[in-house]
């Protein structure tokens, strides 16, 4: 009986054993990793209209200054060289003090002589006084007068040599040469040893914070270019960025060649630009026939389903997503159409296979793919 009950216990233990293993085996595969697509991609950057037009220009100092030494005399030193940056209040040379010391000391010893004859004009008009207060009349009022006149005369003298001290002193002090404005040296024109004028030019000096491109405009474009306009800064020899300016002045008389000289001021400037650099400054004439926008390829636009209107996929680097964009268009030019509204400089727009995109949908730039398989490829322009 016993032998019957261990029979059956273990055909139900190996029974359930094997049903477990079969529903084991038949458990479902786990899901495939998520298909991240690669979407190739342009920037946006160029403005597009019927009056878009490129400039020459060339980089000037927005604050710039040519110094030079107040007083006469010989350089004792120059402590500061072209391309050097200098500070406001900075010592760039002096002057021999010589000449001068001994014009300051000259003018205190005027001044003790002025107070000297001052003191002796008072006591003698002091002596007149106290006389004539103990017998009048025994000191004329003419010489009363004279005497007066006397002390009047010396007191002038005393406030007109403590002017020529001052004017030394004041002369001293300009035999050193200091920088007006934090900024650069330009140009040097002196050397240790020379003599200079006054008012002879020694340095030229610029403010390295501010930069204005001068650019000149044909009469027949000067009446589309407006205060604060904004345009394009572009630099030969800075081919891995493009700056921005901002029009900061006009001028109403034409200069060489009846063209008008305008200054854009660059507002974001770095320390790769210079005065006297070559610029290209594109700028969007103000036209009256249609609106300003942005070229973007035909392949990155889909139909907004039920409409007539286009769409973009925008993609955000901080998420890895792409946003689809209403977009507003104006007219189409051969593989290209003009947006107005919708997108803007600098946006990272989908061009090839937008059909395939949804909203929200995590993609990755096609050069990140061409790294993570070993390829290079260059970035879209």
């Amino acid at each position: 009986m016993q032998n019957r009950h261990s029979t059956f216990f273990l055909s139900v233990f190996f029974g359930m054993a094997t049903l477990f293993f079969i529903s084991a085996c038949r458990e479902a595969p786990p899901p495939p990793p998520e298909r991240i697509r690669a979407i190739k991609t342009i920037t946006v950057s160029e403005q597009a209209s019927g009056k878009l037009r490129q400039f020459s220009g060339v980089v000037e100092a927005a604050d710039s200054s040519s110094i030079g030494f107040e007083v006469s005399g010989n350089i004792r030193e120059v402590r500061v060289d072209v391309g050097d940056k200098i500070t406001k209040g900075q010592v760039l040379a002096f002057l021999d003090k010589r000449t001068y010391n001994l014009n300051v000391k000259a003018a205190e010893a005027e001044l003790g002589r002025a107070k000297v004859q001052l003191a002796d004009k008072r006591n003698d008009l002091d002596r007149f006084q106290r006389i004539n207060k103990q017998d009048p009349g025994a000191v004329s009022q003419a010489s009363l007068d004279q005497s007066q006149a006397a002390v009047d005369s010396a007191r002038k003298q005393v406030q007109f040599t403590k002017s020529g001290l001052k004017l030394a002193q004041r002369d001293l002090g300009k035999t050193v040469l200091r920088a007006p404005f934090d900024g650069v040296i330009a140009n040097r024109y002196i050397d240790a040893f020379n003599e200079v004028a006054r008012g002879q030019k020694c340095f030229d000096v610029f403010e390295n914070t501010g930069m204005d491109v001068a650019v000149s405009i044909p009469e027949d474009a000067i009446d589309d270019i407006q205060m604060e306009q904004e345009g394009k800064i572009q630099f030969s020899v800075i081919t891995d960025r493009t700056y921005h300016g901002r029009v900061s002045e006009i001028s109403k008389v034409a200069g060489t060649a009846n063209a008008f000289p305008i200054k854009l001021t660059v507002e974001d400037p770095d320390q790769r630009i210079r005065p006297g650099m070559t610029a290209r400054v594109t700028l969007l004439l103000s036209g009256h026939d249609q609106k300003a926008g942005y070229l973007v390829p035909l392949s990155a636009i889909s139909q907004r389903e039920g409409t007539q209107k286009g769409s973009v996929y925008v993609y955000d680097s901080n998420t890895s997503t792409v946003k689809k964009t209403p977009i507003e268009g104006s007219s189409v030019r051969g593989n290209s159409a003009l947006i107005t509204e919708g997108v803007k400089d600098g946006d990272i727009i989908a061009v090839a296979g937008v059909s395939f995109l949804e909203d929200g949908q995590k993609v990755k730039l096609m050069q990140q793919q061409a790294k993570e398989e070993g390829f290079a490829i260059k970035k879209a322009e």
